[in-house]
Formats: structure tokens, sequence, C-alpha cells
């Protein structure tokens, strides 16, 4: 019988004094899983983040050599969790902002089969841990990427989830800043199944990393809200933006004749000049609209090559780790050895993290 690995993903930057408590809280056993691992993610910290992960204990360790932001260490997490061969992956953040207990429920609907992303939501319309601002502020940031990925998700940037090994190698984040919106409009545009839980959450000891004030956080976050919506729906966007312009061009176009059936078309000739240009712009956007879902179709057969690739592999260390199991056969027939080397997969014990 096949064991079921969870692996719990944590990025962090310059987090060596909150990074033990984070490990401390999170649980070792979980109902429905066997084995629990932890992954560190440091992105070019300059402390010895990486050195403290190790003392605890931390099964692996992916190290960036410099800071790629967080949506990069994201992404790198999610692959190295999946080379280890998880089958589900948390995401938590080092800040100890999550209650790591927490983990158990986020992970049931998964282990139900009920979905295939499962985001924590932190309440934060009523949360006593954010401010009145903060809370209208996500409160409408949650409403938009509700309204754009199709979901019912209350928490969309929520950076406490899970997801299933099948949902990750469907995911590829293409944003510089934060992976949380991008991710839910992929999957809402890919048709996975979103689930939320209530979680708990704590008062953070620090100001965030990710954002040094509120209206650059708002501005980013627009940008990859817009970004990410526009690659999967180019032709609505383009051709919807072709059809504003040509609206507003025919607002002077209609004047300019309205002046020229009363006799006084020549001193109004801006407006027909104006007009021209507006439709001549709008349909110029309308074309790019449907190049732009031309490479959305095509970046779709590559999304679609890259998971089969991903299944791929996935296949052919299975095949090696069979093989290496083997005892090697000489050409006589006879067994050439009794002891065969360790196959790269063989921690599938459950086993526990020593601290």
């Amino acid at each position: 019988m096949r064991l079921t690995r969870l692996i719990i993903q944590i990025p962090c930057l310059n987090e060596a004094d909150d990074l033990p408590a984070t490990l401390a809280a999170l649980p070792h056993e979980i109902a429905g899983i066997d084995t629990i691992e932890v992954l560190i993610i440091d992105d070019g910290s300059r402390d010895n983040t990486s050195e403290v992960a190790r003392k605890w204990g931390v099964q692996h360790i992916v190290r960036h050599r410099r800071n790629r932001g967080l949506a990069n260490a994201f992404q790198s997490g999610l692959d190295a969790c999946l080379a280890a061969g998880a089958d589900i992956i948390v995401n938590t953040d080092a800040d100890g902002q999550y209650e790591g207990a927490d983990i158990a429920a986020l992970v049931q609907p998964i282990l139900r089969g009920e979905a295939d992303i499962v985001i924590g939501d932190r309440g934060v319309g009523k949360n006593a841990h954010f401010g009145p601002f903060k809370r209208r502020l996500q409160r409408l940031g949650s409403a938009v990427v509700r309204g754009l990925s199709g979901t019912e998700i209350t928490d969309a940037v929520s950076g406490f989830r899970a997801i299933s090994r099948e949902a990750a190698q469907r995911i590829t984040i293409t944003t510089e800043f934060s992976y949380t919106t991008d991710m839910l409009i992929q999957a809402g545009r890919k048709r996975m199944a979103i689930a939320s839980v209530p979680v708990r959450t704590h008062a953070t000891p620090r100001p965030s990393r990710l954002f040094t004030s509120i209206p650059r956080f708002i501005g980013q976050t627009g940008v990859t809200i817009a970004r990410a919506y526009t690659t999967y729906n180019a032709l609505r966007v383009f051709v919807g933006t072709g059809l504003l312009l040509a609206f507003a061009g025919l607002v002077p176009i209609l004047r300019f004749l309205w002046f020229y059936l009363n006799g006084d078309g020549g001193g109004h000739i801006q407006s027909l000049v104006i007009g021209g240009a507006l439709l001549v712009l709008g349909a110029l956007v309308a074309v790019m609209g449907m190049l732009a879902d031309l490479i959305t179709a095509n970046r779709k057969l590559l999304e679609a090559t890259l998971h089969k690739v991903r299944k791929l592999e996935e296949r052919l260390a299975e095949q090696d780790a069979t093989s290496a199991k083997a005892p090697a056969i000489d050409p006589t027939g006879e067994r050439a050895a009794d002891v065969v080397p360790l196959p790269a997969k063989a921690k599938r014990t459950p086993t526990r993290r020593s601290r």
C-alpha cells in the first residue's frame, strides 16, 4: 500500500529568530498521513536561517544564493516537494502568523478527495490582528479575485494553503511579487476544486517583509491580478478594450456629422480626426487581442506538456526505484549480489521529525 507523504514548505528570508517557534508548532502526526516532513526555502537570507533549520532536524533545505522574491521561493518549494515525493504540500509562513496545529484541518478536504487546493481562511472581516483598514482592504481584494477566478474563496491572499500533488504539477507561478492571487486565478481557470477552512492566526512580531507600505502592496497586487487574469482571458480583455476605444471614437464622429448635416462641418474637423484615430486604435487593440488569444492557447498546450513531463519523470523515478530494489542477475542466471543500492525514494517508511 502506498503511503501518504505530507511536506510542509516554509519560505524564509532572514527568519533565524522566528523559525524555531514555527517549527516547534508544526504537527508530528495527522490522521490519514503516514509521513510528515519539512522543507525550508532559504531565499537568500543574510543570517543563519539554513543552519537553524538543520539544527531543528528539517529534512529538506532549498537555498537561493540571492533573494528572488516570495513568488519564486514558493515555486522553488513546489518543485522540490514534488521531487521529494510529496503527496500533499502545505505552505505556511515562518513568522508564526498561522497556527501550526490547523494543518490537520487544512489537509482533510484533500484526503477526502473533495478538493485540489485548500485555503486557510483567517476570517479577515473579524480578525482581531488586523486593523479596520486592512480588514476592508482584504475583503475588497478577495471579492475582486473571486470574481476574476470564478471561485468562492473568502481570503484570497492567505499564504496558509494545502495543495495536492496533482494540482501542484499543474501550477506554474509566473509573477515575481506574490503567488497567492496568481495561483488562485490559475486554479480557477483550470477548473480545479478549491475549498476554504477556518484557521487561527497570531499577531506577528514584525512588519511584513513582502512590502514596505500599503499603497505599494495595493499597486503590486493589482498588477499581479491584472497580469494573471489577462494571461487566461486575453481575448476578452483586449477585444473589450478595443470596443471601448471604438465606442469612444464614435462620439466625436457623431458630433462632426451633426454639425456637418447642419451646414457647419468645416469648423469641427478636429472631431473627425480624433474619432477616426480612436476607431483605428480600437481596431488595432482588438487584433492584438486575437494574437494574444493564440498565445494563450499556446501557453495552455505548453502547460499540458509540462504536466505530462512531470508525470513521466515521476513514473521513471518509480521505475528506477523498483529496478534498484530487484537483485542483479549475472549472465548464468545466478544472483550477482545479495545487497543492492538503496533507492532515492526509500524514505517511504513513516518517520517522525527529530527535535
